[in-house]
């Protein structure tokens, strides 16, 4: 790393720079049915620098990617390359993030295990939810990661990150005398729990059973529907994204600080706030990719817009202090509200599953998507459905809509385990 930033700051034209390194070492199965094909271990070193030169007024920049196999003569070349491109960018200056070196480590107890031992714990976990007639794990790959991630630039930061994670790629599948259905499963996780592996592909096996015997809904028209986290995560995502220091610089954000985008509500008030950490997803992070340490944000509060949000860079056109600057925030977590489970199963109900995408729509005032599987609730009698789709004004849906009192992790998402809108039209 010294001898990289030696050649960079010898490159005449360079007025700043950033250098972003991650290590990434991993441990990886590869099974086909039952049977054991591949165990591969891997250890890559990605390197990223970004080269700043000013341009009177204004401040452009490039970025090159560094291999192991560059000699110095061609990462010199590269970063003069870098500099008559940054040359060509007119952008509104701003200053890089200042600091000095720090050290973290994300919370997993991943670090607690023999990689090798911990592979095969996951394989057992997954293959325990394997216990259908008709059911099977077609193929199964299984990663084990741990990361290093460095951020160094010309202002004297200098931060790293250790993380630990794995993942989980399944192909569920439910044959017949008649055809065999297959879905693919991604499950993403940094605390190793066996019993919550085998619970989340136990699932799949009977989503794919389901999709099996799934069929079209009789009767089209309005009714009561429950999304689960990830589409819930998505939509939230769809709210926030208007609210990043980039969206409202840019004049793309539908609401500002003070707007309620629950005009007229009869539901559960929407409360919203970024994360720089979440326990349990591998999206937590102490730090961005500009070296800004994270500050978690409350940005939706009683349904109105509270606060923006956003990286460095973007933070500063809009004249935030670095004290104020939250940087690139990834995870969200949004209020519980005021649905018990039990009252949710007495209504009739449609229960998504899975969607080919939520689809939300802000300056035209729409959500909707396709169903590709979802549970029909009509009393005491259970159907499960497919080859519909549901669609909404989403002012009228966010008015009304309730959120369930209990929290789970999903990924990048902490929140309600169900959302419900009491009236969506569905075809």
């Amino acid at each position: 790393m010294k001898e990289l930033v030696n050649i960079i700051k010898s490159v005449e034209g360079v007025d700043a720079y950033k250098i972003v390194e991650i290590k990434t070492i991993s441990k990886e199965l590869f099974i086909v049915g039952r049977k054991l094909e591949t165990v591969r271990s891997t250890s890559v070193v990605d390197k990223k620098v970004s080269v700043y030169v000013k341009n009177g007024d204004a401040m452009g920049d490039s970025s090159f990617e560094v291999f192991q196999s560059m000699d110095n003569d061609e990462i010199r070349r590269k970063t003069q390359q870098a500099v008559e491109r940054a040359k060509l960018i007119y952008n509104k200056p701003y200053s890089l993030v200042e600091g000095g070196e720090e050290k973290y480590e994300i919370e997993s107890n991943i670090k607690n295990f023999d990689f090798d031992a911990l592979a095969f714990k996951i394989a057992d976990a997954v293959f325990k939810a394997d216990s259908y007639k008709n059911g099977s794990i077609n193929a199964l790959e299984i990663f084990v990661y741990e990361e290093d991630k460095r951020v160094l630039n010309s202002e004297g930061v200098d931060k790293t990150q250790k993380s630990y994670r794995a993942m989980v790629e399944a192909i569920p599948t439910w044959t017949t005398e008649k055809e065999s259905v297959e879905l693919y499963e991604q499950y993403n996780f940094t605390d190793f729990n066996a019993d919550e592996i085998t619970e989340e592909i136990d699932e799949k096996m009977k989503e794919v059973r389901d999709r099996e015997y799934a069929v079209k809904l009789q009767k089209t028209g309005n009714y009561a529907v429950i999304l689960r986290p990830q589409e819930t995560c998505e939509l939230i995502k769809e709210l926030t994204y208007g609210l990043s220091y980039a969206s409202v610089y840019a004049r793309a954000n539908v609401f500002k600080v003070g707007d309620d985008i629950q005009e007229g509500s009869v539901g559960d008030k929407l409360g919203v706030t970024m994360r720089g950490k979440l326990k349990g997803s591998r999206y937590s992070a102490a730090f961005d990719g500009d070296g800004v340490t994270l500050k978690d944000v409350r940005i939706i509060d009683g349904g109105k817009v509270s606060s923006y949000y956003g990286d460095n860079r973007f933070g500063q056109y809009l004249g935030k202090t670095k004290e104020e600057i939250s940087g690139a925030l990834s995870c969200v977590e949004v209020d519980t509200g005021s649905v018990k489970k039990e009252e949710a199963e007495k209504i009739s109900r449609i229960e998504i599953v899975s969607m080919s995408g939520i689809q939300v729509d802000i300056y035209n005032d729409y959500i909707g998507g396709e169903i590709r599987l979802a549970y029909y609730y009509e009393g005491d009698k259970v159907t499960p459905i497919t080859g519909i789709s549901m669609s909404g004004r989403l002012s009228e849906v966010l008015k009304k809509v309730r959120f369930s009192d209990k929290s789970v992790i999903r990924e990048e998402y902490k929140g309600p385990d169900f959302t419900l809108f009491e009236e969506m039209n569905v075809i």
